[in-house]
C-alpha cells in the first residue's frame, strides 16, 4: 500500500460523485423546480418544533380515522437543509474512502456486501496512510463485534464512523484530488453536532408518540444530496423503535442507480441486528431538480436513464423485500405505486411466495382521489390498502397533484374502461332484476 492515493488506483467518477453532497446556494434550501413534493424552507429551531407539533397532530388523526394508519414525515421540515446536505457529504466521503481501498486491493466492481477488507491489511493501509496507527485503529474495533471474521465489509466500516469518538485527534482521510490528508469531519461544526442531536430528539419524540397510538411512522425520502443523512438519521430510529414490529418506515427511490444497494444493505444491517426492516417503496419525486442540479454542478446524474430502467429497479428491490418476508417475516413493505404492472407483479410474487394479505407484511398505497380503480378491488379482495392525503395550502398542494395527473394520464384510460364496465354490469343488473345480488 503506498502513501497516498495514486491516479491509477483512483475510482472512475468519486469526484464528480462527491461534487453531488457539496452545499449549493442554489438548491440546498429552496423547493424551486420541484413539482413532485415540498421541501421545507428552514427558518430556525422554533420552526421546526413547531413542525414536529403538526407532525404529532397528523399522528393522532390517523390514529383517530383508522386502525395500522400510517403518518408521513419530512425531515427538511426538522433539521435544516444545509446540515443534511454536509452530513451527506461527510457519510459520502466515508464511504468512497472504503471503496478507494478496495479499489487499491483489487476489488473494485465487485457487489456492495461482497467488498471486504482484511482487518490487519486494513489497518497496515490506515498506518501508511498517516491516519492512524495500529494502536489507535485497534480501538475502533474494541466494543465491537466488528472484524471478528478477520474482514470488515461496508456495514462494518460505516458502524466504525461513530468510533471517530475514541480517537485523541480528528480523524483525517485522503483528499483523491491533491494525495494530502485532510479532516473528515472539517465542515462539520460543533453547531451541526448539535443539530444531530436536536433532530433525532424530534424524531424520538414522533416516534414514541406513534407507538403510543399504534400508527406507522414513514419517513419521506427527499433529493439525493439530502438522502444518505435522511436514510442514516432513519436507519438510527429503526434501530431503537422497530425491534419487536416495524413503527419506522424508510423510503426508497427506485428511480435511482443506488437504489437496490441501498435497499440491500439497510436490509442485511437489519438482520445483523435483529430489528423489523420496514419499507416504503417509491419511483420518485424530484427528477426535473436532480437532473438540473447534476448539470450544474457536474457530477453524474443520479437519476435511472429511462422509465423502463425505473421500473426494473422497482420490482428488483421489491422482489429482493418479498423474498425476506418469505424467510424471515421480519420485513414489511408498502407498494407506493399507482402503476397497474407493479400491483399485478406484486400480487403474483406474493402467491408464488405464500405471502397472504392477513399477513399484513405488504399493503399498497395510492394518492387519495386517483387511481381508485386500483385501490378498490386490492380492499375488497382484502389486501391493506392505503390512500395517501396530502394536505395543506392550495398554493403548494396543487403542483404536486398536477405532477401526480400528469404522471398517470395514461391510467385514466384504464379508468374510462373501469367506469364503462360498471355501467354494463348495472343495466345487466337492471335487466335482469337482480341489481342488488
Amino acid at each position: 500500500v503506498g502513501h497516498g492515493p495514486s491516479p491509477s488506483s483512483s475510482i472512475p467518477g468519486a469526484e464528480k460523485r462527491e461534487k453531488q453532497y457539496r452545499a449549493h446556494q442554489g438548491f440546498e434550501d429552496r423547493h424551486g423546480g420541484v413539482t413532485g413534493a415540498h421541501t421545507y424552507f428552514y427558518a430556525d429551531e422554533a420552526k421546526c418544533d413547531q413542525r414536529m407539533e403538526t407532525f404529532l397532530r397528523c399522528i393522532d388523526a390517523s390514529s383517530g380515522s383508522s386502525d395500522d394508519g400510517f403518518s408521513a414525515i419530512k425531515l427538511t421540515a426538522l433539521a435544516r437543509p444545509q446540515f443534511l446536505v454536509r452530513f451527506s457529504e461527510v457519510l459520502v466521503k466515508w464511504r468512497r474512502f472504503f471503496h478507494q481501498m478496495a479499489a487499491e486491493e483489487g476489488q473494485a466492481g465487485r457487489a456492495m456486501l461482497d467488498t471486504k477488507l482484511e482487518v490487519e491489511k486494513l489497518q497496515e493501509a490506515l498506518a501508511n496512510l498517516g491516519i492512524a496507527s495500529k494502536a489507535e485503529s485497534q480501538l475502533w474495533f474494541t466494543g465491537e463485534n466488528l472484524g471478528t471474521s478477520g474482514t470488515v465489509d461496508l456495514l462494518d466500516w460505516n458502524s466504525l464512523f461513530d468510533s471517530r469518538a475514541k480517537l485523541s485527534r480528528p480523524l483525517l482521510i485522503p483528499n483523491r484530488k491533491t494525495g494530502q490528508l485532510e479532516p473528515l469531519l472539517s465542515r462539520f461544526s460543533e453547531e451541526e453536532e448539535l443539530q444531530m442531536k436536536r433532530v433525532l430528539q424530534r424524531m424520538d419524540v414522533l416516534a414514541k408518540r406513534a407507538m403510543e397510538k399504534g400508527v406507522r411512522l414513514m419517513v419521506d425520502a427527499e433529493q439525493s444530496y439530502f438522502q444518505p443523512a435522511i436514510s442514516r438519521l432513519t436507519v438510527e430510529t429503526q434501530r431503537r423503535f422497530n425491534k419487536s414490529q416495524p413503527i419506522i418506515y424508510n423510503t426508497y427511490q427506485c428511480y435511482l442507480k443506488e437504489a437496490y444497494n441501498n435497499v440491500t444493505g439497510d436490509m442485511e444491517l437489519s438482520r445483523r441486528e435483529g430489528w423489523h426492516f420496514g419499507t416504503k417503496l417509491v419511483r420518485g419525486a424530484y427528477m426535473e431538480q436532480e437532473r438540473e442540479r447534476a448539470a450544474q454542478m457536474g457530477y453524474e446524474d443520479p437519476i435511472n436513464p429511462t422509465y423502463e430502467k425505473t421500473n426494473e429497479m422497482y420490482h428488483r428491490c421489491l422482489n429482493y423485500v418479498l423474498e425476506e418476508i418469505k424467510h424471515s417475516r421480519k420485513a414489511s413493505v408498502m407498494v407506493a405505486s399507482h402503476n397497474e404492472d407493479t400491483v399485478k407483479f406484486t400480487l403474483r410474487r406474493m402467491m408464488e411466495l405464500g405471502i397472504h394479505p392477513s399477513d399484513k407484511k405488504v399493503c399498497f398505497g395510492q394518492l387519495l382521489g386517483m387511481c381508485d380503480q386500483i385501490t378498490f378491488p386490492l380492499g375488497q379482495a382484502g389486501f391493506p390498502v392505503y390512500k395517501y392525503v396530502p394536505y395543506g395550502p392550495v398554493n403548494e398542494v396543487l403542483p404536486y397533484l398536477s405532477r401526480r395527473a400528469q404522471e398517470n394520464r395514461g391510467f385514466m384510460q384504464r379508468a374510462n374502461r373501469e367506469r364503462d364496465l360498471l355501467w354494463k354490469e348495472v343495466k345487466r343488473r337492471l335487466l335482469t332484476g337482480k341489481l342488488f345480488s
